[in-house]
């Protein structure tokens, strides 16, 4: 279309100018959510390739939905997802099909990346006549110099004839090198998503499809080095099924403790790449892959590593009993999920003979549903309540609660009405009104206020009823620790 561009550079103006206002000390608070909202509107109003694909809307159905978590408690989990929704949207009309995801990651970085150069390509481009004329800079120079001159010439004039004009020019104030930093910043971010760069589709496209290759991968070498494998993976199952699963002795001078949390995360790392290893050794169309043997050993391998990974997610589980729950570990048991669940798929697509697509298509899928669903719940709140609940209210690590914030706010309310001794409860109620004082301040200010921290506040004080207990006061040059306890003079009398 005719104006095509200056539309879009119209739209990228409101959106920076919308960013400005609803910023103003910081990208914080459901207006991040709004200002989601804006941009996808912006994309669909600018974009007419974007309202005639069909699948496009599905990707800017998603950018909605994400839109509405950023609304409910901003995140950046939240943002990359919505970002991610939208960009494919952006790009779907200049792709033909969904292909696959390891195309559509390289396409989204590609994107992201574009960002720093495709503005300067479009201004540059724009500064060509439509009929063929090229203006260098000093020919838009030489154009400008008149108007610009005589223009500020005359208007320093009309300033020292007129006080009014004079009042008006002292009144303008011109906005600081770091604000216009911030907003050109802004229109990079935004640009792209109204002209995509033709290069994103144009260099995915030339990559090679997934299969991952290793040296010396020939028959015999995968058979010997099967083998092999499956001894060493099948002594270290047997030793976790031993000392882990059954109870059976450590080795001296080492704790459950210490055995739990030195393998978790290790574990999990050798599984993945031995995952990778079984693609490459049984890549189509090889002479192992054709091999009934090297078939079975690769299978049997696939589940000793999906034991490997139920050590791991057991190690995990008995480690949070015996110190406490984070959102980081509740966070690895997913991602421990999704590497069984990728094992699994592994395992049938050497069976099923599925292509390396369908694989990297299932698994994206399976970890696309994972962070969706972390979008829209809060895992530090999870994490909080489990510790209240699974431990006595002395051995609950305040620190960590008071870390989380609003978060932690009504395990914190509920911790505080079980019984203890009075310092404790002291220690748990200075937290507590830490954390509501801290919610409260920021949903008063419309530039933090969130949709979440709304519904918290309001069941904090159904909780807490209309006369909450306050913590005992501070002595003079004394402070408060993360947990609660006093610092730098002796501790004041708890209040009962």
């Amino acid at each position: 279309m005719r104006f095509s561009f200056v539309r879009k550079a119209a739209i990228t103006i409101v959106l920076v100018g919308l960013f400005d206002r609803l910023f103003p000390y910081g990208f914080s608070g459901a207006v991040i959510g709004g200002f989601a909202g804006a941009w996808l509107v912006g994309v669909v109003l600018g974009r007419a390739d974007v309202r005639r694909d069909r699948r496009a809307w599905y990707a800017l159905a998603l950018a909605g939905v994400f839109s509405v978590a950023l609304i409910d408690d901003p995140g950046s989990l939240s943002w990359a997802l919505f970002w991610c929704a939208l960009s494919i949207a952006a790009l779907m009309p200049r792709t033909g099909r969904f292909d696959d995801a390891w195309h559509w990651a390289a396409r989204l970085g590609l994107h992201a990346v574009s960002g720093i150069v495709t503005p300067i390509a479009d201004v540059s481009r724009s500064l060509r006549a439509r009929r063929g004329v090229r203006h260098s800079p000093g020919a838009v120079a030489a154009i400008l110099a008149l108007p610009l001159i005589g223009g500020g010439l005359f208007i320093a004039l009309f300033a020292a004839a007129n006080p009014v004009i004079a009042q008006v020019l002292a009144a303008i104030q011109l906005p600081s090198i770091v604000q216009m930093l911030v907003w050109a910043l802004v229109a990079t971010c935004l640009w792209p998503s109204l002209r995509p760069h033709s290069l994103v589709t144009r260099l995915a496209a030339r990559l090679p499809d997934p299969e991952p290759i290793l040296p010396g991968t020939s028959l015999p070498s995968v058979l010997i080095a099967l083998a092999l494998f499956n001894g060493i993976f099948a002594v270290q199952n047997a030793l976790d099924i031993v000392v882990l699963w059954s109870g059976g002795p450590l080795p001296a001078g080492m704790t459950q403790t210490e055995y739990v949390h030195r393998g978790a995360y290790p574990l999990i790392v050798t599984a993945l790449i031995a995952g990778v290893m079984a693609l490459a050794m049984l890549r189509p169309g090889s002479a192992s892959e054709r091999h009934p043997w090297a078939r079975r050993m690769v299978v049997l391998w696939v589940v000793q590593n999906l034991i490997l990974v139920a050590s791991s997610a057991w190690r995990t589980i008995d480690y949070i009993s015996t110190e406490m729950m984070t959102g980081l570990r509740l966070a690895a048991l997913a991602w421990m999920a999704l590497v069984a669940l990728g094992l699994i798929l592994i395992c049938w697509r050497i069976l099923a003979g599925r292509s390396a697509r369908w694989l990297i298509n299932r698994n994206a899928l399976a970890a696309f549903v994972v962070l969706a669903v972390c979008s829209f719940i809060d895992l530090g709140a999870i994490a909080a309540a489990w510790n209240v609940r699974h431990q006595s209210p002395h051995r609950v690590d305040l620190c960590y609660l008071a870390g989380l914030g609003d978060a932690a706010l009504l395990p914190l309310i509920d911790l505080e009405h079980r019984t203890m001794d009075a310092a404790t409860r002291d220690r748990i109620r200075h937290v507590r009104a830490q954390t509501y004082t801290d919610l409260s301040a920021r949903q008063e200010s419309w530039t933090h206020w969130t949709a979440r921290g709304a519904r918290r506040l309001v069941t904090a004080n159904a909780m807490l009823g209309p006369d909450p207990a306050h913590p005992s006061a501070l002595p003079d040059g004394a402070w408060w620790n993360c947990d609660g306890s006093v610092g730098g003079a002796s501790t004041p009398a708890p209040r009962p």
